[in-house]
Order: structure tokens, then C-alpha cells, then sequence
């Protein structure tokens, strides 16, 4: 199979290792391997997948093809992926493209590429973390006619009012932003996402060697291209020192991009289960109800987040127990669930 771009195949055997360690931290999805692995629920779907190419990634597109999807995926970040989960993605037969460190010219091919079936074929589904790969679609990449769209969400509650970001700026010595969420330090003080939440302004007037990092997803949070004027000095892969005329540096990880991802390795398998079990019953629910919704943003059902706690209760050594007839009664839920109205937020 050459129908693939990575740093290096040979990784493929350590992304194998780490991928098979990864799947016993991550019960939601390989209990949904379980039970619906044999009934093939996701048989037909071409699913372009725009999304982090890390090892948790790998048990998340595993899935998707034990549930009988058809898949092409890209990283939807530069820095983002981890070439041995990519490597061992390849080996496996799964089209996918995507390094660590890859251009802007090839992101914008790779992403293209998701959508090119050999057949000639399109998708018919879009798992995208970004929007890139929607984007395309905007500006007239072939898909089916019913293509459904799942895009992971920002987390409302960081969406918070800005309180002065300036007055500080001599004194923190962290700077961050998280999903255009800009957060000072360890403080509570954050901001509304959006560009150039911090500016090179803002830079200038930082302490000597303040560290200027993103926990977004866009560089264009911080005005990094209006840093490009001043003198770079490379520490390491994704570590950058800009010095100002005036003799005093910032550090800037991954040149603005997602740190987490950038410069480490993101968050943990069972965290990630949790998030990819909610997408893979998001898509299953799309695909097995076809014509169902339109084209526009759904909530998860209720009754499907509540079986994504329940299968990773276990892993916790967690027994949930059954309620009564009368206790059901009692607070108005049936026994089965769901617990909560669909208005609750978890």
C-alpha cells in the first residue's frame, strides 16, 4: 500500500507497541469494538478525517474501521502528529498523511488528499478538528450530497470575558491561549477567542525570556507573523527565542501553535476515550439515521452521553447500579436513563 505520506515506515512497530498499551486506557473505545464490531454499523461511510495524528488518534481510526468505516486522514496541525502513530497507521492500510513539521504547502495537500479515493469515489462523513477539511468543502472539494459534518467544539466554559490583559504584562511570566482563549500564568484572567488576542505590542512589553505559548489551535491568536521582522534564534525543535531591538527575548513554543501537542504529547489515552468514544457514537447515530438532520449543529443525545460515562466507569473499578422501580419513580427518569434533561450541561 502506497497510498500514504509519513516521516518514516519503519516507526510503524514502536507506533504498533504504543498503539496496543494505548488501548487498555482507552475502555470507551474498545468496548464499542465489542459491541458493534460484528453488526459493521458504519459500513458505507467514507470518513475524511481531519484530526491530530497522534496514537490515540490511532485507536480512534482503528475503531472507526472495526465498525466498518472506510477512512483517509490527514493531521489537521502542522506540529500535531506523532510520527510512529502515523507510521503504524500506514503499516495497517489506512491511507493517511501527515508529520510532524510538515510545510504549510504540504498540510494543504494532505488535506486535499483525505478527500481522493482511489476509486474515484468522495466522502460521505468529515471528522474535522479545525474546520480545514470543512473549509474545503466550502470552496467546492467533491462529497456526497448528504455529507455529514462532526466538528469537535471549543469548551463553553472557557469562553469568558476578557478582564485586561495589559496591566499584567510586566509581571506574569506565561502567557497562553487556549482555543483563542488567551489565560496569563496560572490566573483566572482569560479571554473571548479570536485573532491577535496577543499582539506583538503585548510581546514587547513582556519581561525578558516570557514564555509565549497556545493551547489553540490557530497561530493566528498570537500575532506570530508580525514577529518575523526580528531576529529568531532556534533553541530547539519548536522552541524559538524572538530578540527585540531592544535586547530582550520571549520564548515561543511550536511558533504559536497548540503546545500541548507541539511540544509534548497531548493529553492522556483515558482522557482521549472519552472524547473519541463521543465521536464515534456521534457518527454512528449520523450515518444509521440517514436524512434525519440537517445541516447544522446537534448536541450529542443525552441517552449517548451517559453510555459514554458508562463504559469508562469499569476502567475506574466504578459498578453502577441499577435503580429501582420506586427510585425511578421518585425523580422522574426512567429506569434505563437518561439521568439528566437534555438542558443539563456536564
Amino acid at each position: 500500500m502506497t497510498d500514504f505520506h509519513v516521516a518514516d515506515i519503519s516507526l510503524a512497530d514502536w507506533g504498533r507497541k504504543e498503539l496496543t498499551i494505548a488501548e487498555t486506557e482507552m475502555p470507551g473505545l474498545m468496548a464499542l469494538r465489542e459491541e458493534f464490531g460484528k453488526t459493521q454499523p458504519l459500513k458505507g461511510a467514507r470518513i475524511a478525517g481531519s484530526l491530530h495524528m497522534t496514537i490515540q488518534t490511532g485507536v480512534l481510526i482503528e475503531t472507526l474501521k472495526a465498525l466498518g468505516a472506510d477512512i483517509r486522514w490527514a493531521s489537521c496541525n502542522i506540529f500535531s502528529t506523532q510520527d510512529h502513530a502515523a507510521s503504524a497507521i500506514a503499516a495497517a492500510g489506512i491511507p493517511v498523511f501527515a508529520y510532524k513539521g510538515e510545510s504549510l504547502v504540504e498540510y494543504w495537500d494532505y488535506t486535499h488528499r483525505i478527500f481522493e479515493w482511489a476509486d474515484g469515489g468522495c466522502p460521505n462523513m468529515i471528522l474535522d478538528d479545525g474546520g480545514d477539511a470543512t473549509l474545503l468543502i466550502h470552496l467546492g472539494m467533491r462529497a456526497e450530497k448528504d455529507l455529514s459534518v462532526l466538528s469537535t467544539p471549543t469548551c463553553e466554559e472557557e469562553e469568558v470575558l476578557f478582564a485586561s490583559i495589559k496591566k499584567r504584562l510586566a509581571t506574569d511570566k506565561t502567557f497562553y491561549s487556549r482555543n483563542g482563549v488567551a489565560i496569563k500564568g496560572v490566573t483566572e484572567e482569560t479571554t473571548t477567542g479570536n485573532v491577535d488576542v496577543i499582539t506583538v505590542e503585548h510581546m514587547r512589553a513582556m519581561k525578558d525570556r516570557a514564555i509565549v505559548c497556545n493551547i489553540g489551535h490557530f497561530d493566528s491568536e498570537i500575532q506570530v507573523a508580525g514577529l518575523k521582522n526580528f531576529k529568531w534564534h532556534n533553541v530547539k525543535p519548536q522552541v524559538d527565542e524572538i530578540e527585540f531591538p531592544n535586547g530582550t527575548r520571549i520564548i515561543l513554543l511550536a511558533e504559536g501553535r497548540l503546545v500541548n501537542l507541539g511540544c509534548a504529547t497531548g493529553h492522556p489515552s483515558f482522557v482521549m476515550s472519552a472524547s473519541f468514544t463521543n465521536q464515534v457514537l456521534a457518527q454512528m447515530y449520523i450515518f444509521c439515521n440517514p436524512g434525519k438532520y440537517e445541516k447544522k449543529v446537534y448536541v450529542l443525545p443525552k441517552h449517548l452521553d451517559e453510555k459514554v460515562a458508562a463504559l469508562h466507569l469499569g476502567k475506574l473499578g466504578v459498578k453502577l447500579t441499577t435503580l429501582s422501580e420506586k427510585q425511578s419513580s421518585y425523580i422522574g427518569v426512567a429506569v434505563e436513563g437518561p439521568f439528566k434533561p437534555d438542558t443539563y450541561r456536564y
